[in-house]
C-alpha cells in the first residue's frame, strides 16, 4: 500500500487516522504514551499486529519522560504506564505482546545497570524490530496462503486485516495479495463489517489502491453469496487465537464461518504467530470488549437510532476451530486438529 500504517520519527508515533479513511488520508501523530493511549483506544490505529508494533513504541515513549526521573519508584511508574498501554484494547493479544517484548530489554538493561542513552538506543531497536519482523512474517504468511488459492478463486474477506491492520502488507489480504502478484486472476467480495464498517472504509480501500477487484456488499449479503457457491473461499485475519484453534476476529466472523461449513467452503484465518495466546486453551477464555454505543447508533456523528434505545456492541466474536478450515502463519499452514500443531510452533 502507498501510505504506511505507522512511522516513527524523531520520537513522535505517526499514524494513519482510520477513523475518517478513506474521505481524508491524515496522520495523527503522538508524542508521549498517553497520546499512543488514546490512539489505541479510539481507533486511530486498528488490528492486533499493528496495535501490538503501536503499544511497543507507546511503551518506549513512557521509558523515555520516567525514565528521566530521579525517583526511586521509577519502575513503579512504569508498570502504570504498561498498565495503561494494555487496558486500551483488551481482546487483541498482540499487543501484550509487543509489551512483553519491549519490557524484557527494559529489565535486562536494567540488571546490567547501563546507561540511559544506551538502554533507550535498545528499546527503539526493539520497537522497530518489531515492525520489520511483523512486515516479514506477512509476505512469508501470504507465500504459504497463497499455495490455497487456486486460479480465479473468488474470495470473501471480513473486516480489514490488510496493510492497515498490520504494520505492513497484511494477514488475510497478504493472502490476498500475494494471490494477486501471482496472475490468478482472483476475485474479491468485501463485508462492510459493522458497526465501523473497516470492510467499507479500509479494505476496500486497500483493494482500490492496489487494482485488486473487489466488490463491496453489506454483510448480510455473504450467506447468500455462500449459499449460491459464489464464494470459493474465506479468508479473514483473527485478534487472538486459543491453543485449540478456537479464534477471536472482528463480530461477524463466527456467523459466516457456520454458513461457511455448512455449504462446504473452506475456510481460513490468516494470522502471525505472535496472535496465538500459548496461555489460554480455548475461546471461552478470551476477554471480548464491549464499545461504546453510539457506534451502533451513530454513523459519523449523524443519530440512526431512536435515543434511549438499548444496545449490545461486542466488537469481537469467538469462531470454534471445528469451523477453520485452516490456520495460515508464517511457519505455514496449519490443520486440523490444532492442539498439538499449535503447540509446537
Amino acid at each position: 500500500m502507498k501510505h504506511k500504517t505507522l512511522i516513527f520519527q524523531d520520537n513522535v508515533l505517526k499514524l494513519i487516522d482510520q477513523r475518517i479513511l478513506p474521505l481524508e488520508i491524515k496522520y495523527y501523530e503522538a508524542s508521549n504514551y498517553q497520546e499512543v493511549c488514546q490512539a489505541i483506544k479510539k481507533m486511530v490505529v486498528r488490528g492486533a499486529p499493528a496495535i501490538g508494533a503501536t503499544g511497543a513504541f507507546g511503551y518506549y515513549l513512557a521509558v523515555k519522560e520516567l525514565i528521566e526521573k530521579d525517583e526511586v519508584d521509577v519502575s513503579n511508574e512504569i508498570k502504570q504506564a504498561k498498565s495503561e498501554i494494555l487496558a486500551t484494547r483488551p481482546t487483541a493479544v498482540n499487543l501484550s505482546w509487543g509489551i512483553k517484548r519491549m519490557e524484557n530489554v527494559l529489565n535486562k538493561a536494567f540488571k546490567k545497570d547501563l546507561e540511559k542513552n544506551y538502554i533507550m538506543d535498545n528499546l527503539l531497536k526493539e520497537a522497530n524490530r518489531i515492525v520489520q519482523e511483523d512486515i516479514n512474517n506477512n509476505k512469508r504468511l501470504g507465500k504459504y496462503g497463497n499455495e490455497l488459492i487456486n486460479e480465479r478463486d473468488i474470495i470473501l474477506t471480513h473486516c480489514n486485516a490488510g496493510s492497515l491492520a498490520t504494520a505492513g502488507y497484511g494477514t488475510a489480504l497478504g493472502v490476498i495479495r500475494a494471490a494477486y502478484a501471482s496472475d490468478k486472476g482472483i476475485k474479491v467480495y468485501i463485508d462492510e463489517t459493522r458497526p465501523r464498517l473497516q470492510g467499507a472504509r479500509l479494505t476496500a480501500f486497500e483493494m482500490m489502491e492496489e487494482n485488486i477487484q473487489a466488490t463491496l456488499i453489506v454483510d448480510s449479503a455473504a450467506a447468500t453469496l455462500l449459499k449460491d457457491q459464489v464464494i470459493d473461499k474465506v479468508i479473514v485475519g483473527a485478534d487472538r487465537i486459543a491453543r485449540n484453534g478456537d479464534t477471536a476476529n472482528k463480530i461477524g466472523t463466527f456467523m459466516l464461518s457456520v454458513v461457511a461449513k455448512n455449504y462446504g467452503i473452506p475456510f481460513y484465518v490468516a494470522a502471525p504467530t505472535s496472535t496465538i495466546d500459548f496461555t489460554i486453551d480455548k475461546g471461552e477464555e478470551i476477554d471480548i470488549e464491549v464499545r461504546e454505543d453510539k457506534e451502533i447508533t451513530e454513523i459519523r456523528s449523524i443519530r440512526i437510532a431512536p435515543k434511549g434505545i438499548d444496545v449490545y456492541n461486542p466488537a469481537f466474536d469467538i469462531t470454534p476451530a471445528d469451523n477453520i478450515s485452516a490456520i495460515i502463519t508464517e511457519k505455514g499452514v496449519i490443520k486440523p486438529p490444532y492442539q498439538e500443531k499449535i503447540k509446537r510452533l
